[in-house]
């Protein structure tokens, strides 16, 4: 029989602005337990949030505010959830205080990204810069940090298999999947009219990060003069000098330098191509974001992608701007461009948030029945 289960979801990663890629995962998870929650009077469901701005992006569940993650009170933060009780909390990253914790505890780690490509971003403060590149220099302070929960999470059976594979936790590894908004799938006539609809533009959502490899998109839009490549996302002038001389004069490129989400919407509508030349990712959610819009997609032939997409994108070796270009124009053809549209409706309704909540709320469960004295 289920008992009660009071699980505390950690939301003070959700942006207050636009969603990042983890803001994004913690709201739609979020939207997964309220709809479990408003069904099941065993299961309460608490977000720990450390903005109000941030509800927002959230369902209407209880709340209560937490440390900011990146300030000295996150050590301190265990001791909050203490005295609220829970039996299970979750967070979608690995580093929350857990010191002297009386709960049981799910850490997520989206990817190992940083292990091959260390660089941190830009934006982030310079201690925290040098923090970041020592704390992936090694495995050990990983481990150390998962080993502090009683499972660890993970995006994709990609990530688990390269957790798993580096020994970074001897820790159970659950697969909670990111899953698109259902409520943001187009309907197939939607879809095919858009294609119809649509125009030459080429349409990029992530960031400038070297791993990503924007450079062979850039080199690609100069082989496709005909066609706008669009960078939606905010960029330094440095990271655009870059991009501009790696593309020449004969590239058409639009820095968007950041975009509202219904500017996305609308970009993401209207264009003829999604395209993503990542050399490593943990998921990769713009390509779902695609396949809901009725938008075909063009990526880098990688595990997770095959994982995430299927037969529903066309797939390029990486860093080959040629194989890129060749790729886009291949959905001039109508029939090859229907098929993929279609195939990546079937996608985008393959899972959904409702899902992933559920696969949480089994591990939540089970750490919980384990603690029991």
């Amino acid at each position: 029989m289920t008992g009660p289960l009071h699980l505390v979801l950690d939301a003070r990663y959700v942006r207050v602005g636009p969603h990042d890629g983890i803001s994004r995962y913690s709201a739609g998870l979020a939207h997964g337990l309220a709809q479990l929650a408003a069904q099941d009077p065993w299961l309460r469901v608490e977000l720990m949030i450390s903005d109000q701005a941030q509800l927002q992006h959230l369902p209407r569940l209880e709340w209560f505010m937490g440390p900011d993650p990146v300030s000295a009170g996150e050590l301190l933060t265990s001791r909050l959830l203490n005295r609220r009780g829970p039996d299970v909390v979750f967070s979608p990253m690995q580093t929350m205080g857990a010191l002297r914790r009386r709960f049981g505890l799910i850490l997520t780690l989206h990817d190992l990204i940083y292990y091959d490509h260390p660089s941190p971003p830009p934006e982030l403060p310079l201690p925290v810069r040098l923090g970041w590149r020592a704390f992936h220099r090694a495995s050990w302070p990983q481990r150390l940090a998962l080993n502090r929960a009683d499972a660890v999470a993970t995006v994709s059976q990609t990530s688990a298999g390269l957790i798993q594979g580096r020994r970074l936790s001897d820790r159970p590894v659950r697969v909670i999947p990111n899953a698109a908004a259902q409520d943001s799938i187009v309907s197939e006539q939607t879809a095919l009219q858009r294609l119809d609809e649509r125009d030459d533009s080429m349409v990029y959502l992530g960031s400038f990060m070297p791993y990503k490899d924007v450079e062979t998109l850039a080199r690609m839009a100069a082989r496709l003069p005909h066609r706008r490549l669009h960078l939606l996302s905010r960029v330094t002038p440095a990271q655009q000098e870059r991009l501009v001389q790696a593309a020449g004069p004969e590239a058409r490129l639009v820095f968007h330098n950041g975009v509202s989400e219904q500017e996305h919407a609308r970009l993401l509508a209207r264009a003829g191509v999604l395209l993503h030349a990542s050399r490593a990712e943990g998921y990769g959610l713009p390509l779902m974001e695609a396949f809901c819009a009725g938008t075909p997609v063009v990526c880098t032939d990688i595990p997770i992608f095959h994982e995430v997409c299927g037969r529903a994108a066309a797939y390029c070796p990486a860093g080959d701007d040629a194989a890129f270009a060749r790729a886009v124009t291949e959905l001039e053809d109508p029939q090859v461009a229907r098929a993929r549209v279609l195939a990546g409706l079937e996608r985008a309704a393959s899972w959904t948030w409702r899902d992933s909540a559920e696969s949480l709320v089994e591990l939540a469960r089970e750490i919980e029945r384990s603690r029991r004295p």
